[in-house]
């Protein structure tokens, strides 16, 4: 064979040689990417510490798990204590509602100061303070009567002499027509006092819920105490009850519960 020819024959087989290499590449490629691929995790080079971390989850879980019921039972409990609570807040004010204000006041037979017969009747039409006291009360029935002038004046500047003023006595044996007369001079200009017998006494403190310890059968000269209830009471034109004032509530307090009234009532 020529030098030419055994040439040619070599560059045939090295194409060969190269053809047989790229086949094989390309199968050994084509069954690296058809191999499932797998991830390998590796664990903590601390197993003890892989554990706690495990353990911190759980109890985070559990704990969260028991503040999530506590709260849940304590809201519960609170909702359903209000909701109790304020029925029963219904519940009352529809009682109040039925049963309304105590009765207070009524019939009446008095004396005026001016010696005249006087009578429930006769303060009809008219807003009325009433205040029952006795004339030898060394401080609390001045201060009482004091303070009643004081609302009467503070609702004649707002809405003119529309209040009347009255003074019962709870001491009718020692509280005449002329001593009663002499003692509603000190105060307010328009103050009716008013006294009787002791059964018409009696009558009238028991129409107004009114305590008085008076000895039935005392005379004018006996020397005895007199306790009594220590309330004023505003009447409506109509002769019914609206509030009651105690000594512990000032004029400025009582003149604004007044004023209220007499504006709710027009």
């Amino acid at each position: 064979m020529s030098p030419f020819a055994n040439a040619q024959v070599l560059r045939l087989a090295l194409r060969g040689s190269r053809q047989c290499r790229s086949h094989a590449h390309l199968r050994q490629t084509a069954l690296r990417n058809t191999r499932p691929n797998t991830v390998r995790f590796m664990s903590s080079s601390h197993p003890e510490a892989d554990a706690r971390n495990r353990a911190t989850v759980g109890v985070f879980s559990w704990k969260a798990a028991a503040l999530f019921v506590a709260t849940g039972a304590s809201l519960y409990y609170y909702f359903t204590t209000e909701k109790a609570k304020l029925e029963e807040r219904k519940r009352q004010q529809a009682a109040d509602s039925k049963v309304g204000k105590p009765k207070v006041g009524g019939p009446f037979q008095l004396v005026s100061h001016e010696n005249k017969p006087f009578s429930d009747t006769d303060l009809l039409g008219k807003w009325c303070l009433i205040y029952f006291g006795f004339t030898r009360c060394p401080d609390i029935c001045p201060e009482e009567l004091d303070k009643m002038g004081e609302v009467v004046d503070a609702i004649d500047a707002t809405h003119g002499p529309i209040i009347q003023p009255v003074f019962i006595s709870c001491d009718p044996a020692r509280d005449s027509v002329p001593v009663v007369k002499k003692y509603t001079a000190e105060f307010h200009p328009r103050l009716i006092g008013l006294t009787g017998t002791y059964e018409q006494v009696k009558a009238a403190c028991k129409a107004y819920r009114v305590y008085f310890s008076t000895p039935p059968n005392a005379s004018e000269n006996d020397d005895y105490l007199v306790d009594h209830s220590i309330f004023f009471y505003l009447m409506d034109p109509k002769g019914q009850f609206v509030d009651a004032f105690g000594k512990s509530q000032t004029a400025d307090m009582v003149k604004e519960k007044v004023d209220n009234a007499i504006r709710e009532y027009s």
